[in-house]
């Protein structure tokens, strides 16, 4: 179905598309029933059906365009995860008076959120100049028992995107699963070393590792304080459901692309050729434009609203949602077989 017009996604759709889920979590928490299937539904299935209304919002905002309401919206999705996390957290594992059926979509669509929603608007910030909202965007990600995501993210992705080095680009032929636990662990550790090597040329302050695993304790620690052990282990149940979707995205966003090695022996540039990107208008509504992921990496502080969609000669575009392939990621041999074709030409 072909849309008449095409214009640049205002920010008031981004407002509306990530911000209504968070409303109808909230109303399943409080009175349960259908709400929290409505908001897992709008996660999936709506979402999908309103991405195959092709031609909408696929222009590119103006060079230079300013847009004041966007960190206002980050600040918002991000203080709304801060809050749905221990809300979250008593609804499925507290006396909350819900049905099982009903604790059931609360946990799998508020993971859904945090992953898709939440993790952008947290990666948002920590790309952001101010220190405010820098710090901001880390307690969302500690929140997620994540927190050395902001340091791996930015001092170890960004630098070794598409190569060997970084451990959050997937390798072609390489397994969801496994790529999980070498990424896990492999930013964890770079991320780390990363933050050390700061300190040796003279960075001073608390090392930000300290921060992260403090954190951590504190949050499992309130988990606990809101419904005793289950509450403890709900806290890190919903953690590692949003750290499956964050983690899903890097391994659909770099699959298989790789850096050339100049003469030299340095890797060539990032370029808009090693990143995958999708052009569909909800999802990136919804997630921020993070589907517009070749242009983040040329401009990583260039605001969400602003992100550029590279013309399919000139990036590799994924042949449908950035949801949905993550779902299909979820079996390697049909991503593998699926993916194939589209990664061969830029191979």
């Amino acid at each position: 179905m072909e849309a008449v017009t095409s214009r640049p996604l205002p920010v008031a759709l981004f407002a509306l598309a990530s911000l209504l889920p968070l409303a109808l979590f909230g109303a399943g928490i409080a009175w349960g029933g259908w709400w929290g299937f409505a908001a897992l539904a709008y996660m999936t299935a709506f979402t999908a059906v309103l991405d195959q209304i092709s031609g909408w919002f696929l222009e590119d905002a103006a060079e230079g365009a300013e847009f004041p309401a966007a960190d206002a919206l980050l600040v918002v999705l991000a203080v709304g995860a801060l809050a749905l996390m221990p809300a979250a957290v008593w609804a499925v594992a507290g006396d909350s008076g819900l049905s099982v059926w009903a604790r059931v979509a609360v946990f799998m669509g508020a993971g859904l959120w945090f992953g898709q929603v939440a993790n952008p608007a947290a990666h948002e910030l920590i790309h952001r100049p101010g220190r405010g909202l820098f710090r901001l965007g880390a307690l969302v990600y500690c929140w997620l028992l994540f927190g050395h995501h902001t340091s791996a993210h930015r001092l170890v992705h960004h630098r070794h995107a598409a190569s060997a080095e970084d451990p959050n680009t997937a390798r072609s032929g390489e397994g969801y699963y496994a790529f999980l636990v070498r990424a896990w662990l492999g930013s964890f550790r770079r991320g780390w070393a990363a933050e050390d090597a700061l300190r040796l040329r003279g960075k001073a302050g608390l090392h930000p590792y300290a921060f992260y695993i403090g954190m951590a304790v504190v949050c499992l620690g309130l988990g606990f304080a809101i419904a005793g052990i289950w509450g403890a282990l709900a806290w890190a149940a919903l953690a590692a459901h949003a750290q499956s979707q964050l983690m899903l995205s890097d391994y659909v966003q770099h699959y298989g692309l790789v850096r050339a090695v100049r003469a030299d022996g340095r890797l060539e540039p990032v370029s808009a050729r090693h990143s995958w990107n999708a052009g569909h208008w909800f999802s990136s509504a919804f997630m921020l434009n993070a589907p517009r992921h070749s242009d983040h990496h040329a401009h990583p502080a260039r605001p969400y609203p602003a992100l550029r969609l590279p013309e399919v000669a000139d990036a590799p575009r994924l042949p449908w949602p950035l949801p949905l392939a993550c779902m299909i990621a979820l079996y390697p041999p049909l991503w593998k077989r699926a993916i194939r074709p589209h990664l061969n030409r830029w191979r």
